[in-house]
């Protein structure tokens, strides 16, 4: 199995950064940071013209979350900078139906 290094995020907003969407990288994935951050700005240049303003970031992934399951978090701060992590997903909903019985539904 190989290791993931790094998650290439980018962004692609509105003038005014209010609304912003992921958009797909040619390759989300990396064994090093080294080869995310080399890719990085080519990848940017792809999408130029598609949106207003286009943010990408390098995440870097905790070997310690290769077996857990995590999620990608990000947000655009208010000086326009793209901040992001990949965090452990904590909160597991696990759906449950307990049947409940009515009083007009009680068996005798």
């Amino acid at each position: 199995m190989e290791h993931i290094a790094a998650l290439l995020l980018i962004v692609g907003c509105s003038d005014d950064l209010s609304y912003c969407r992921e958009l797909p990288a040619p390759a989300p994935l990396y064994q090093t940071e080294a080869e995310c951050d080399a890719e990085l700005e080519t990848s940017i240049r792809g999408f130029v013209g598609q949106y207003p303003q286009i943010l990408g970031k390098c995440v870097s992934v905790d070997p310690a979350l290769e077996y857990v399951d995590a999620e990608l978090v990000w947000d655009i701060t208010g000086s326009g900078n793209l901040v992001a992590s990949i965090e452990p997903v904590t909160d597991v909903l696990v759906a449950s139906r307990e049947e409940q019985q009515t009083p007009a539904m009680a068996r005798p």
